[in-house]
């Protein structure tokens, strides 16, 4: 195609390469008939046409490929070299002339708006809004000629350069359109989003509007009126002072004008109007199907469409199969990892609560589905039923406060409270885990009364060995399609079969906990009762997790010996780790210890819910920054010297606890201290089998990929992650419909731009996310509110680590994490002091924290961006807040 020039009642969206984004959007609503002001598009083979013609594009291009996005001095002297170039260069004849062409035959008298349109532009994963620039009130062939040559020129504006650099987009791959659509004169023009940027909610539609033309409002030099409209409602109204407007002058261009006092707080866009404007936006929507961005203005009483593009800050919603309000919890909070995972670990974990289902073999919607990469929990009919509701609350707000303070506001709501769930799916249900959760109440109360829980340690380890050895043996005495399908049935009777078996024992425990904290806090009030029982549970007997940091440790002190290993560990790569490891002194005996460490915990990592992470026997180097900051951080033993501490410290609290009861009194108490301290550390066990079966699994999937890459159906194994189970299934029984690799390709891409997503607490099928808020705490002016979750106030430096294995550690230093989870442990030695963004009293940091005696606050959204890295901050693990006490060139001064 070698047309420079195309107009809209010829575009749609197949030409979106010739007319970018905006251009392609609207020549798409012209052709349906939306009430969109003529006009053209310069297309890109004019834009290329035109930069041929320069000599110094190329170097220009080397010079923009070696540039990041965040070295703005560099991006503002090479972008205004490049702008200045191409501005002074002539624009070849045949171009020139296509648009004077156009222009005869668009309207020579009329005025036009002229934008810019990039081929990248307005798609429903980026969008390059404000990237270039726009050219208003544009008359006469000379002010045209220079506009779109001017729009050419600033695709390499600064914030355009590092928007490209920033997101991926190549310099060279990304071309320019121009638009030129006929101006409209508006009295009043705004934004409308068809669902609300804010909040996410899909049904409602979001309207902002100001006096005279849009570009005060986009430019942000007006605050607009906001109306919101439902269901065809108006259900909002915000009425702002619009001191300012911008309008046109007769000879071209625009001017900013005062608004009449007595003017500036009337209505902008009257009712009727807002209604109508609402209506064409959802039509607007269902033409694109998704969600849009769209600008209009009102002139002569008529609304006319300027622009329309994908909203593309919202995130995605569970697709639900009815018309009903469902509630949705992040499981990836729940989980405390909330990174996108890949569509094989979603579906691995849609499974578990499918026992609950009528038929766990029917394919249709489960209790967990996917959404922007991450698994979502359907719990509105836990919700809707009083008793299972108040214990769900309780619940979540041990795992995180503010998504149990989101589940509480949404169920206040009169939509929610108007459902109601059917009294024989409640029967069906109740039958459904009676079987399942009447043994295991059983259990909990004999527990509770007899027995000699040190014993029933020993038992749940039992327990779980003979369970992991059924697994394996089951899984790897098949092949094919027979093991993917013996994988899907056995996270399907996940919690039936294995869970329940062992869950009895931290649920006793934790009700151990809860009477003995209410005893004590009658003895001795909640601070002192708080603080014993903070004692109590350090250093507890058979947590996993605790054992995992104590055996690093003795691992960390295995490499202690020998600098040249120290040396190695600090340059070591995953290609060749144990190769060059076996080259310097001591790498025999670190590897032989490490190989005991990774036989028992191998299966562990970061993130490890999601079956698709590597694991530290995959990648060994994940341990190195681990391993790097205890020896920096810690002397030789001292782990261990710390756990002993901790266990004497316990014994002093049980004595402490006792001596506040009476004689009569001593032996229940006595009995509730040795439930806790030999029962709570049991409650990672549960998830512990989850991840050494997830491990079994993984090896037996590969392996099938592995069978595929030979089969030539794959590329790599890896390949694999990027299926559901179902298609799996389909693949190796040559099953499957579409291209495999393409499908890899295309969601490896959304991966990416998953990850780019910042999940909700909570959300519900209408797409709006409820935040939640935190309970009212007293604390200094300015400090960050959370979660207490372990006692005790501590100042120190702030290491903000975004990634595990970007970790580096020094003494007395204060972590500052999105979440932490088993995989983390390691880092706890070396810890004074720990902020999460996610998680509660329960989750796993928490828990960890206690057990080493560490101050830590959890649940403060945005943590890791709020505090910067190397700042003093001390933190408040008792009453849950964190003070920045000085920014980080201050407190370097003062260390």
């Amino acid at each position: 195609m070698q047309k420079y020039v195309l107009y809209f009642k010829e575009i749609d969206k197949q030409h979106l390469a010739y007319v970018g984004g905006k251009g392609a959007n609207l020549g798409e609503m012209t052709k349906a008939g939306f009430p969109v002001p003529q006009g053209f598009c310069v297309t890109t083979e004019a834009y290329r046409t035109f930069i041929d013609t320069s000599t110094q594009m190329s170097e220009f291009y080397d010079l923009l490929d070696r540039i990041n996005a965040d070295e703005l001095e560099p991006i503002c002297i090479l972008g205004q070299r490049i702008r200045e170039h191409l501005k002074s260069l002539s624009l070849p004849e045949e171009v020139r002339s296509s648009i004077l062409e156009a222009w005869n035959i668009t309207g020579q008298a009329q005025a036009y708006a002229v934008r810019s349109s990039a081929t990248a532009e307005d798609l429903p994963t980026a969008s390059f809004a404000g990237q270039q620039d726009t050219y208003l009130n544009v008359l006469g062939p000379e002010q045209l000629l220079q506009a779109v040559q001017d729009c050419w020129a600033s695709l390499f504006a600064d914030r355009a350069i590092s928007y490209r650099a920033k997101n991926g987009f190549g310099h060279r791959l990304v071309f320019l359109s121009v638009v030129v659509q006929q101006m409209v004169f508006p009295e009043v023009a705004g934004i409308m989003f068809t669902a609300d940027p804010i909040t996410g909610h899909r049904k409602t539609i979001s309207i902002d509007a100001s006096f005279g033309l849009g570009e005060a409002l986009v430019s942000g030099i007006v605050t607009a009126d906001l109306y919101q409209v439902r269901s065809g409602k108006i259900i909002k109204k915000q009425i702002s002072k619009k001191k300012i407007a911008i309008y046109s002058v007769p000879e071209g261009g625009t001017f900013t004008q005062d608004i009449p006092l007595e003017k500036q707080e009337i209505q902008a866009l009257e009712d009727h109007n807002i209604i109508k404007l609402a209506e064409l936006g959802q039509r607007i929507e269902v033409h694109y199907g998704s969600e849009q961005d769209i600008e209009w203005g009102l002139a002569d009483g008529e609304i006319f469409i300027l622009q329309s593009r994908p909203i593309t800050s919202l995130h995605p919603a569970p697709k639900v199969s009815d018309d009903k309000l469902h509630v949705y919890v992040s499981f990836s909070y729940i989980q405390v990892m909330t990174d996108a995972m890949k569509p094989l670990a979603i579906s691995l974990l849609s499974y578990l609560p499918n026992f609950i289902k009528k038929d766990p073999a029917s394919s249709g919607p489960g209790f967990l589905l996917a959404a922007g990469g991450r698994a979502f929990a359907d719990v509105t009919g836990p919700l809707l039923l009083k008793p299972s509701r108040n214990m769900l609350l309780k619940v979540f707000k041990g795992m995180d406060e503010l998504m149990a303070s989101a589940m509480s506001e949404v169920i206040q709501r009169e939509e929610f409270r108007n459902q109601s769930f059917p009294k024989k799916e409640v029967f069906r249900v109740v039958r459904k885990i009676a079987p399942i959760v009447i043994p295991i109440l059983i259990k909990v109360r004999s527990s509770l009364l007899v027995g000699d829980p040190s014993k029933a340690r020993i038992h749940v380890a039992s327990i779980m060995k003979k369970i992991v050895k059924e697994h394996e043996k089951n899984i790897m005495d098949t092949s094919g399609a027979d093991r993917l399908r013996v994988i899907h049935q056995s996270m399907e009777t996940m919690f039936p079969n294995v869970l329940a078996k062992i869950v009895a024992y931290p649920i006793t425990g934790i009700l151990a906990s809860g009477s003995l904290a209410k005893k004590l806090s009658k003895k001795v009030g909640d601070k002192q009762g708080a603080y014993l029982l903070s004692q109590l549970n350090k250093s507890l007997p058979g947590n996993v997790t605790g054992e995992l940091g104590l055996e690093l440790g003795d691992l960390t002190d295995i490499a202690r010996k020998y600098p040249e290993v120290i040396d190695y560990l600090g340059r070591a790569t995953i290609e060749s780790f144990y190769e060059d490891l076996l080259r310097v002194s001591g790498g025999f005996e670190f590897k032989r210890q490490l190989e005991i460490f990774l036989d028992k915990y191998g299966m562990r990592c970061s993130g490890e819910i999601d079956i698709t992470k590597p694991r530290w026997n995959e990648d060994p180097t994940q341990l190195v920054p681990s391993i790097l900051s205890n020896i920096r951080t810690t002397t030789f033993g001292e782990h261990r010297e710390k756990f002993k501490r901790g266990e004497i410290e316990a014994d002093q609290a049980a004595k402490e606890i006792l001596s506040q009861f009476s004689y009569f009194e001593k032996r229940s108490i006595s009995r509730l201290i040795k439930l806790y301290r030999n029962l709570m550390g049991t409650r990672e066990n549960h998830k512990f089998i989850v991840i050494m079966l997830l491990d079994i699994y993984k090896r037996a999937i590969l392996e099938e990929g592995r069978l595929l890459v030979q089969k030539g159906i794959l590329r790599g194994e890896q390949d694999v992650y990027y299926f559901t189970m179902e298609e799996l299934i389909s693949l190796v029984e040559n099953r499957f419909s579409g291209g495999a690799q393409e499908i890899v390709e295309e969601r490896e891409k959304q991966h990416v731009l998953d990850q780019k997503l910042t999940p909700p607490r909570v959300m519900t099928s209408e797409g709006e996310i409820i935040t939640g808020k935190l309970r009212d705490v007293q604390a200094p002016a300015g400090a960050l509110i959370g979660t207490p979750v372990s006692a005790g106030i501590v100042e120190g430096i702030a290491r903000v680590v975004l990634r595990l294995e970007d970790a580096k550690i020094n003494p007395g230093e204060i972590l500052i994490a999105p979440y932490t989870d088993p995989g983390w442990t390691p880092l706890f030695i070396s810890i004074k002091g720990l902020i999460t963004e996610v998680g509660g009293t329960m989750t796993h940091g928490s828990v960890v924290a206690r057990e080493y005696g560490i101050p830590a606050v959890v649940g403060i959204d945005k943590a890791t961006e709020i505090i910067k890295d190397g700042s003093l901050i001390r933190i408040n693990g008792t009453e849950g807040f964190v003070q920045i006490l000085s920014e980080p060139s201050d407190s370097f001064n003062n260390n």
